[in-house]
């Protein structure tokens, strides 16, 4: 585990903890500063939870026991940064500032995102995808141009793909597709009834469905294999850069490499022709 997020993994994972588990986890929370000078025994009596809880809390959250824990914990209180989730403009900013606002929003979530992400889930995408007679992109408004962009990176490794952003489109794409195919639904919110509505047609086809979305979000309950991307934005604000976005996008990134790499030498060799053939279309000057 990254002792950077271990907070936030233990948040994220508190909903999929037993009841007693979530004491723990809910009691550090409120109490991190304090639990880096505990025993196991006081944590215990703190949460109100046998020892053996404590233990078994440890290894739910990717810690080897109570001391791998604490040093993790430790670590991420001492080297913790100030937040710049929080992007917020001012009258006064120059284009020198807010350029600066939009890189620093820009790099914390990417930085964020790389933390906390499950190399299992992605591991399990990339397996599916290197099989997949076909694979389909499904997104919705900032979602879509992140499907096209996906399309694009997966037609280049030799597999038939598509990308949907229109919900007929998809409602028909979803029907016509068999348990060799595979979608990739694409949500920075985790709730586009449309897509779900679409997601469901796909599972009733048997396809395997990768997700990009929030954790604890339906879109990410629904899919067959989920790849959490959980970005702060405030939605209030009149104007904030899309950081998830970017992130969503370099989630694709990944799973192209992964793609690549598993599909070995001849990739490589169809990649290379096809950037000597495309110097033919650029100019030289």
């Amino acid at each position: 585990m990254q002792h950077k997020t271990i907070l936030k993994q233990i948040a994220t994972r508190l909903d999929a903890l037993s009841p007693s588990e979530r004491k723990v986890g809910e009691f550090i929370l409120s109490h991190a500063d304090g639990v880096i000078h505990m025993r196991i025994v006081d944590l215990a009596a703190a949460a109100t939870v046998s020892e053996p809880t404590v233990i078994r809390f440890c290894r739910a959250i990717g810690c080897d026991g109570f001391q791998s824990f604490k040093l993790d914990l430790a670590q991420a209180l001492t080297q913790s940064t100030p937040s710049v989730e929080a992007f917020q403009l001012s009258e006064l900013d120059s284009a020198r500032d807010y350029t600066l606002k939009v890189f620093e929003s820009t790099l914390h979530t990417l930085e964020n995102v790389r933390d906390s992400l499950d190399t299992a889930a992605i591991e399990l995408a990339v397996a599916a995808l290197c099989k997949a007679r076909r694979v389909e992109f499904y997104g919705f408004g900032a979602s879509s141009s992140v499907a096209v962009d996906a399309q694009h990176k997966f037609f280049r490794l030799q597999i038939s793909s598509a990308a949907y952003s229109d919900p007929h489109i998809q409602t028909m794409s979803a029907m016509s597709l068999s348990e060799k195919d595979v979608v990739v639904a694409i949500s920075q919110s985790g709730r586009s009834k449309a897509l779900l509505d679409a997601m469901a047609m796909v599972k009733e086809a048997g396809a395997v469905t990768i997700g990009l979305a929030p954790s604890s979000t339906p879109v990410a309950a629904q899919c067959s294999i989920p790849i959490y991307i959980d970005v702060d934005q405030d939605p209030a604000e009149s104007y904030t850069p899309l950081p998830s976005r970017i992130a969503h996008l370099a989630i694709i990134d990944i799973l192209a490499v992964g793609v690549s790499k598993m599909k070995g030498p001849d990739i490589n060799r169809h990649l290379s022709r096809l950037n000597r053939g495309l110097q033919s279309l650029r100019t030289e000057q």
